[in-house]
C-alpha cells in the first residue's frame, strides 16, 4: 500500500467502503450501513465472506432464507425512516435469485436495501459454473439479470475498479427519498477475489445529506387556493408522513382547520386513532367513514401515498363529479397521480407550509361535527369486535382486540399478508407512528416472522406482536431461529386458520366456494381436496425451532398467554385457532376479474355484481 492507494481485493473495498457511509438529516449523523446479512456458497465465501471475516467490525448476520434475510433489512430500514440499512450478500444461483422477491418488495414500498448477488465468473475460461445459466444469445446474461425490473439502481462488476463507481451511484440511490428501493451489484464470483491498488481517498467517511426539498412557491399558493375553496376536502396521509416524521405537523394543520385524514396501510399511525379528525383506514379495507369521505370529497390531498389500488377502491372511490387533486410527494411519479396538482417536495416541509397559506381556513362546522362523529361510532364499532365472541373458536378481530388492548402504546403490531391485514388496518388502534407495520406494498407472504426481527432489531425497546396465519407461516418460519441466535425476543401469535383464509374469502365472493384454499386431505372419491383437515402441528413446528409455545384454546387462555409472553426473554409463539367464518366484514368493492362465462350460478351472480361495481370507475383527468 501507498500514500495515495491501498491494495485490496474487491470484496474487501465493499466493506471498507460501506462501514465509511454516514447519513445526516436534520443535523443529525449516523451510519448508514447496520451492518450485513448474508448466507455463504462457492459464489461469495471466499470473496464477500472473507472481506466480512476481515472486517468483524461491520457486524455479519446469519440468515436462513435468502428472501428472509432481505425482508428483515426492510423491516429495520422502515423502523428507521430509511435512514439506516443492511447489505445482503449471497452465493450465485439459487441462492441470489431467492433473493429477488425480497427485491421486489424493498422496491415496491421504496425502502432502501443493498444487495450483493454472487454471479458467474467473468473470466469465462470456466464455462459453464455450477449453477450458471447458459443462454443461447448472449455470454453476458446470468439469473442475476432477473433483477434488473425489481431494481432501482443494477450493476455487474466485471473488473475490481468498477466498484468504485458503482458504490458511488448505489449510496446516492439508497439515501434519495424519492428514488430509493433495492439497490443490486452483482459480483462475479472470480471478480471478488481479485486485488486492486484502490484510491485511499475511496474509503473517506462520506456524510450523504437527505434534504428537506422545499415545494415550488407558486405550485403551493395554488394549492392552497383548491384547499380554501374546499367544503369536504379529505387528506390521505401515506407512508411518506411518517419517513418525513411530519405526524406532529399534520396534527397540528388537522387540529387547527378540521381536515380529516384517511390513513393507508404504511401511513396509519400518522396520526393517533382517538384523534377527531382521523377517520381511519382508508379504502378497500377501510372504515365506512374513511370510505364515506372519499367518496363525497370535492378536494383530495395525498401527502406521501402511491394510490394502490386499495387505497382509491380500484379508482372506484372518488364519486364527487368535480373532485380535485393535491398530490404532495417527493417522486414524481406519486406526485402526477390522479391527474394532481403536482406539489413535489419533503411532506414536513409542505405541510407547514400549507398551515400558514392556510391560516384562516376551517372546514364547515356541519362537516366537522360529521367527522368527529364518525369517529366516535367506529371506536364503538371497534369495542363491540374487540368483545365479540363465539361458542367454538374466537374471531379474529377479538384476538387482535387482546394483542391490541394488552400492548403498550410504542410496541409494535407487524403482519403482511392474508385476511388479518385488512382487519388490523381497520381495527387496531395506532397510539405511535411505529406501532403498526403493515408491509402490504407487495403483500408479501412469509414476510411476518422475518419481518418482526428486523423491527425489532431497529429498536430493541419495543414489543414487537408478529401476527401471521398458518398460510404465511408455513412458507418462511425459519427466520425463529436467527432472532433466538441474536438474542431479539419476538412474541409471535400464530393463527391457524387450516388454510389461506383471506383468498378463501375472496373465492366465495366470485363465486368459486373457497376452491384450493383449506388445508385438507385428497377425497378419494370426488378426487378433490375436500377430505379431512390436515393433522399439522404447527405450535410443535416453531418449538423445533427452538422458540417457546403456548398453547391456547379461547380468548381467556390466549389474555393470559400475552402475560406470560411478555415475561419471556425468549422468542415465543402463541398458538390459537380461529372461527374461520367470522369476519370483520364491511370492506369496499375491490377488482378481481371473474370468469365471464360459467356453468355455476354462484360465479354468474358475482360476474354481474362485477359490472355492477365497474361502472363506478373513473378515470380522474
Amino acid at each position: 500500500m501507498s500514500g495515495k492507494t491501498k491494495r485490496l481485493t474487491t470484496a474487501q473495498a465493499t466493506i471498507e467502503f460501506l462501514r465509511n457511509q454516514y447519513i445526516e438529516r436534520d443535523g443529525i449523523e449516523m451510519p448508514f450501513f447496520a451492518g450485513c446479512f448474508g448466507i455463504f456458497g462457492h459464489g461469495n465465501v471466499g470473496g464477500v465472506g472473507q472481506a466480512l471475516f476481515q472486517y468483524p467490525d461491520f457486524t455479519y448476520y446469519q440468515a436462513r432464507n435468502e428472501q428472509a434475510m432481505v425482508h428483515t433489512a426492510i423491516a429495520y430500514t422502515k423502523m428507521k425512516n430509511r435512514l439506516s440499512a443492511f447489505a445482503c450478500t449471497t452465493s450465485i444461483g439459487p441462492g441470489a435469485t431467492n433473493m429477488i422477491t425480497g427485491a421486489a418488495t424493498a422496491t415496491i414500498n421504496r425502502l432502501p436495501v443493498l444487495l450483493l448477488p454472487g454471479d458467474i465468473f467473468a473470466r469465462r475460461n470456466v464455462d459453464p459454473v455450477l449453477q450458471q445459466l447458459e443462454y443461447n444469445y448472449s455470454k453476458d446474461v446470468s439469473v442475476n439479470d432477473c433483477f434488473k425490473p425489481v431494481s432501482k439502481y443494477w450493476d455487474r462488476i466485471n473488473r475490481p475498479e468498477q466498484i468504485i463507481p458503482a458504490l458511488l451511484q448505489a449510496m446516492r440511490i439508497l439515501t434519495c427519498p424519492a428514488e430509493t428501493g433495492a439497490v443490486t451489484i452483482s459480483l462475479p464470483q472470480d471478480v471478488q477475489a481479485e486485488a486492486f491498488d484502490f484510491p485511499v481517498s475511496f474509503f473517506r467517511k462520506r456524510v450523504w445529506s437527505v434534504p428537506r426539498t422545499r415545494a415550488d412557491k407558486q405550485l403551493l399558493q395554488k394549492a392552497a387556493a383548491i384547499i380554501n375553496r374546499a367544503k369536504r376536502p379529505v387528506i390521505i396521509s401515506g407512508g411518506g408522513v411518517i419517513y418525513s416524521d411530519a405526524c406532529h405537523e399534520l396534527k397540528k394543520l388537522v387540529n387547527r382547520t378540521g381536515i380529516p385524514v384517511v390513513e393507508t396501510y404504511a401511513g396509519k399511525g400518522s396520526l393517533n386513532f382517538d384523534e377527531p379528525q382521523n377517520l381511519g383506514a382508508a379504502g378497500v379495507t377501510g372504515t365506512p367513514g374513511a370510505i364515506e369521505a372519499c367518496k363525497n370529497a370535492d378536494v383530495v390531498i395525498g401527502i406521501g401515498t402511491r394510490y394502490s389500488d386499495f387505497t382509491t377502491v380500484s379508482q372506484g372511490g372518488f364519486l364527487n363529479p368535480a373532485v380535485q387533486f393535491v398530490n404532495i410527494n417527493v417522486a414524481s411519479i406519486d406526485a402526477f397521480k390522479q391527474s394532481a396538482l403536482p406539489v413535489m417536495g419533503d411532506a414536513r416541509e409542505c405541510i407547514i407550509e400549507l398551515d400558514r397559506l392556510l391560516k384562516n381556513y376551517k372546514v364547515p362546522v356541519k362537516y366537522a361535527m360529521a367527522v368527529k362523529k364518525s369517529n366516535t361510532e367506529w371506536n364503538n364499532t371497534v369495542d363491540k369486535i374487540y368483545n365479540r365472541n363465539t361458542a367454538a373458536y374466537p374471531t379474529q378481530g377479538a384476538i387482535i382486540g387482546a394483542v391490541n388492548t394488552f400492548s403498550s402504546p410504542k410496541d409494535v403490531v407487524l403482519c403482511a399478508a392474508g385476511s388479518l391485514p385488512g382487519d388490523l388496518h381497520k381495527l387496531w388502534r395506532t397510539r405511535n407512528n411505529k406501532g403498526f407495520h403493515l408491509e402490504y406494498g407487495y403483500s408479501c407472504m412469509g414476510y411476518e416472522i422475518a419481518g418482526g426481527l428486523g423491527a425489532k432489531m431497529g429498536d430493541p425497546s419495543r414489543e414487537v406482536y408478529v401476527m401471521v396465519g398458518d398460510g404465511s407461516y408455513l412458507m418462511m418460519s425459519q427466520e425463529i431461529i436467527t432472532s433466538i441466535q441474536e438474542g431479539y425476543k419476538l412474541t409471535i401469535v400464530l393463527i391457524n386458520n387450516n388454510g389461506y383464509a383471506s383468498i378463501g374469502g375472496l373465492s366465495k365472493s366470485l363465486g368459486t366456494d373457497g376452491f384450493g384454499t383449506h388445508y385438507k386431505y385428497r377425497n378419494k372419491k370426488s378426487k378433490q381436496l375436500d377430505g379431512g383437515f390436515l393433522p399439522v402441528d404447527l405450535a410443535s413446528n416453531a418449538e423445533s425451532l427452538g422458540a417457546i409455545v403456548l398453547r391456547t384454546k379461547n380468548i381467556k387462555e390466549f389474555r393470559n398467554a400475552l402475560t406470560v409472553a411478555k415475561s419471556n426473554d425468549r422468542t415465543t409463539v402463541i398458538y390459537i385457532e380461529t372461527d374461520r367464518d367470522q369476519r370483520v366484514g364491511g370492506y369496499a368493492w375491490w377488482d378481481v376479474p371473474v370468469a365471464e362465462i360459467s356453468t355455476a350460478g354462484s360465479v354468474k351472480q358475482s360476474y354481474q355484481k362485477l359490472k355492477n361495481n365497474r361502472r363506478k370507475q373513473q378515470y380522474h383527468l
